[in-house]
């Protein structure tokens, strides 16, 4: 579904974002601490606003989503 085009009458789409979540001053907390608790909240949230998770990545000091809206 991550290269399904939405259409209209006149138009076509595929928009995808990536996004960048980091605390702040970068530290390194996330991959140990928090990991289970951003995916309990990411995916939730992502179902409400029918936003497709395409791709996640998780690093210590930050985290990468690629959303298909």
């Amino acid at each position: 579904m991550a290269n399904k085009t939405n259409s209209l009458a006149h138009t076509k789409w595929m928009c995808k974002y990536h996004i960048v979540f980091t605390p702040k001053y970068r530290r390194k907390i996330i991959y140990n601490q928090v990991r289970r608790d951003l995916i309990e909240i990411f995916q939730p949230l992502c179902k409400y606003k029918g936003v497709e998770i395409i791709e996640g990545h998780m690093m210590p000091d930050h985290v990468h989503i690629l959303v298909s809206i």
